[in-house]
């Protein structure tokens, strides 16, 4: 998979791309990553990127020009699967969303900042806008490194165990079930015993029970 990461902070994701499961999924060579600083593709001398939003109001607006250049630059070399947008209006990021991009060969990421982007770009070249939450952020950097890593952990051969991956939460709509490891006994705080007993079909057993448990209780809303 190629990711293209269009932002005005590049310096921001020379940490993330270096460290974790994505620097190793860059070192299996599962993933090539790229990052693009958006200013190096302004026409102008100061290498802005934004101005004041047309009919006032507060906040700058990202302008259209320098993301058109690059992203239209991107789509000559390649097709892309996806072009997609942060935003806190675009549709809420699941398990789901994150599962379908895993599957595909080339993606851009559009690091939005200050009151947004001009609403041409999203016109012409966006295809998904996601969100991470009903919250506002100050830009679109700390979402696409969410993003990013929602994606990358899930690309089969990046996990040592692809099956942890299969087990987390929401991959069927239900929370994880409780995990403990040594020792078994802390401070009088035992490990529940079918997770010693040896037996398998017992602990599948119990695990899915505490799985349906713990989501009926901090996200019902799931189960519907």
């Amino acid at each position: 998979m190629r990711i293209d990461i269009i932002t005005i902070f590049p310096d921001f994701f020379q940490n993330i791309i270096t460290h974790s499961i994505i620097s190793k999924a860059i070192k299996k060579e599962k993933v090539n990553v790229n990052i693009h600083d958006l200013r190096n593709y302004s026409n102008n001398k100061q290498k802005s990127v934004d101005d004041y939003q047309f009919g006032g109001g507060s906040g700058m607006v990202m302008t259209i020009q320098p993301i058109d250049n690059i992203i239209s630059k991107l789509k000559d070399e390649r097709i892309y699967d996806e072009i997609i947008y942060l935003s806190a209006d675009g549709e809420c990021l699941n398990q789901q969303i994150s599962n379908k991009l895993s599957t595909h060969k080339n993606l851009i990421i559009l690091c939005g900042h200050y009151k947004g982007v001009d609403q041409r770009i999203r016109d012409l070249h966006i295809t998904k806008e996601i969100s991470i939450g009903d919250y506002v952020l100050t830009g679109g950097i700390l979402p696409a490194a969410i993003l990013m890593d929602s994606i990358v952990r899930i690309i089969p051969g990046v996990l040592s165990d692809e099956t942890s991956a299969l087990t987390d939460s929401y991959q069927d709509n239900l929370l994880e079930a409780p995990v403990y490891t040594r020792p078994s006994n802390y401070k009088g705080m035992k490990v529940p015993s079918v997770l010693l007993s040896g037996d398998q079909k017992l602990i599948a057993k119990w695990k899915d029970e505490q799985s349906f448990k713990k989501t009926k209780k901090n996200r019902p809303d799931l189960l519907k």
